[in-house]
């Protein structure tokens, strides 16, 4: 990490974490972030559902809500990005604050509620942009929905053009039984909607699949098999977690999910657990506490096809990206793997 970036991150650090983000997504369109371009090499470029990854680093959905950076956040060093989520109608979100930092834990907990502009001005900036990446669009809905089902169908006919596949977001703790969604009936039905309104496009694209880390291995079987049924195309795991098991920062009891480091293992044992039940038949992404070429190449080796990742960069700072795929390579070429899919769960009798 250069001087310039770590004064930067202390500077933002001092204020407050909302108002932090905000600046820092107007720095990235202003120029002001250094942006080397996807880090790829022969081993790290792979293919995730059909798409094909430069690398298997991938931003994860929450940083760039309102697809306001997408043209910066692609030269960054990702392979993949993900925007959003977008509901139907504009949203406030939840009153403020609603963001903080849990410094001595590595940790954020953030309770949000799909603060977003809408599925139309989302649609309208993601139109005008050109993807040199995959970017996809986390799907959300509108906390005063009478079907939020029906709310994931919407956004994913009236986005879906202009992206490269679609996450069906079932996991935020911040709108009140979101969750729920989960339970098998409801998840098959959902699930069932948004995959009907993805066929209707002119171009079909992959829908994603984005889980909770609090679900039982009951449930989670549940998941997968309504997953394969409805012919999804990934799963992601996982979101943020309301367990505060373990924590030492201030503000460690405020409602919200959350992520960082103490979600790490939490969210790769869930990981695994799922690579064991899909047995290779789906791609998994692996997300939860990514802040280090170790740590990603940990999920890898635990199931995950690809890794997200969002906290790790409030104290690692955007270089973090390239230094994970820089990292990875590495790690790879110690192990005398030649690909990501040749070191994808080959370790992943150590987590379960």
């Amino acid at each position: 990490m250069s001087l310039i970036e770590q004064f930067g991150l202390r500077a933002l650090r001092a204020l407050d974490p909302e108002t932090a983000h905000g600046l820092s997504l107007k720095a990235l369109n202003a120029g002001l972030a250094s942006l080397p371009g996807p880090a790829t090499s022969p081993r790290l470029q792979t293919t995730l559902s059909g798409l094909a990854l430069p690398n298997p680093v991938g931003l994860a959905a929450g940083f760039d809500k309102n697809a306001e950076a997408v043209d910066a956040l692609q030269k960054a060093g990702f392979g993949f990005l993900e925007v959003g989520a977008a509901t139907p109608r504009p949203q406030p979100g939840n009153p403020k604050p609603r963001l903080f930092r849990l410094t001595k834990d590595q940790a954020a907990i953030n309770r949000f509620g799909f603060n977003n502009d809408g599925m139309e001005i989302i649609a309208d900036r993601l139109s005008k942009q050109r993807h040199s990446i995959p970017v996809g669009l986390n799907l959300g809905a509108n906390k005063d929905s009478s079907d939020r089902a029906e709310d994931f169908a919407k956004v994913i006919h009236h986005c879906g053009a202009h992206v490269g596949f679609a996450t069906v977001n079932v996991s935020s703790p911040n709108t009140e039984k979101l969750r729920d969604l989960q339970g098998k009936a409801a998840l098959s039905s959902l699930l069932t909607g948004v995959m009907a309104a993805r066929d209707t496009l002119q171009t079909p694209i992959p829908v994603f699949l984005k889980i909770a880390p609090d679900l039982t291995d009951a449930e989670l079987a549940e998941i997968v098999e309504v997953a394969l049924e409805t012919k999804l195309d990934a799963i992601i795991a996982t979101n943020t977690t309301l367990s505060r098991e373990g924590l030492h920062s201030p503000h460690k009891d405020q409602a919200g999910g959350l992520s960082g480091q103490p979600l790490f293992e939490r969210s790769t044992r869930v990981l695994a657990t799922l690579s064991h039940l899909t047995d290779g038949q789906l791609p998994l992404i692996g997300v939860g506490g990514v802040a280090s070429a170790e740590q990603a190449y940990a999920k890898i080796c635990a199931g995950a096809c690809a890794v997200q990742l969002y906290t790790g960069m409030v104290y690692g700072g955007l270089s973090l990206v390239t230094r994970i795929a820089n990292g990875l390579d590495d790690l790879l070429v110690r192990d005398g793997f030649k690909t990501i899919s040749e070191a994808t769960g080959s370790k992943r009798q150590d987590w379960l």
